[in-house]
Formats: structure tokens, C-alpha cells, sequence
């Protein structure tokens, strides 16, 4: 038996059984899995195996880019005019979507998501 054969094998589960296995968890993370598994009904073990699936069938997570923010932005203009009062004029609309879109004049400097005024 060659030394990729033994690899192999070794990481390799007899036909019927489930593989067994062994990880460190920090303290903090172990209470939020038990507590998780009593709010379930679930042994410890079936806890772990349920949140791992859990996270595998998960959407992965990206990071939010320009492109995330204008999609986001894109989506709030409609919802918004949806809500607005049809009757309005046109640049009263306008003027109200970017209002409630850029926030009030006296927060700009708060925002994070705008660039800072140079002095």
C-alpha cells in the first residue's frame, strides 16, 4: 500500500457509519451551542451537525460594495415614490425622494457612507 493509499484510507468511513470527529471550541461558543441545542431539543452533538448544515446551505456572505449601495439605494427610491402622493408635482416628488434618500443637511457630517467635506 503506497503512502497516497493510507491517506486515503484514513480519512475514509466504513459503508453504514457516520465519521467521527473532534474540534476545539472556545468556551463562549459552546454555551451559545448548548444553549441553541436546549432551545431545540437536541443533543449537543446533533446541535453542532444541525448548525454546520445550517451554514453549508447558507448564501455566502459578501462584503457590501459600491455596487451592493446602489442597488440598496435603487430599491429605496422605489419604495419610496410608491408611498409618495401621485398628485404631487414632479421636482416636489424629486425633492422629497432625496430628502428622506440623503437624510436631513444638519446629519451630513454624521454619515459614514458619505464622502467628508474637505476644510
Amino acid at each position: 500500500m503506497s503512502k497516497s493509499d493510507k491517506t486515503i484510507s484514513s480519512h475514509s468511513v466504513r459503508a453504514g457509519r457516520d465519521a467521527v470527529s473532534s474540534v476545539k471550541f472556545p468556551q463562549t461558543l459552546m454555551a451559545a451551542i448548548d444553549a441553541w441545542a436546549e432551545a431545540h431539543q437536541a443533543t449537543r452533538s446533533d446541535a453542532i451537525r444541525q448548525l454546520v448544515e445550517l451554514g453549508l446551505g447558507a448564501a455566502p456572505h459578501r462584503a457590501a460594495g459600491h455596487h451592493d449601495s446602489l442597488a440598496i439605494e435603487a430599491l429605496a427610491v422605489q419604495q419610496i415614490a410608491a408611498l409618495l402622493d401621485p398628485s404631487l408635482a414632479p421636482n416636489e416628488r424629486e425633492r422629497r425622494i432625496r430628502r428622506l434618500i440623503d437624510g436631513p443637511p444638519e446629519f451630513c457630517d454624521e454619515r459614514i457612507d458619505l464622502p467628508k467635506h474637505q476644510m
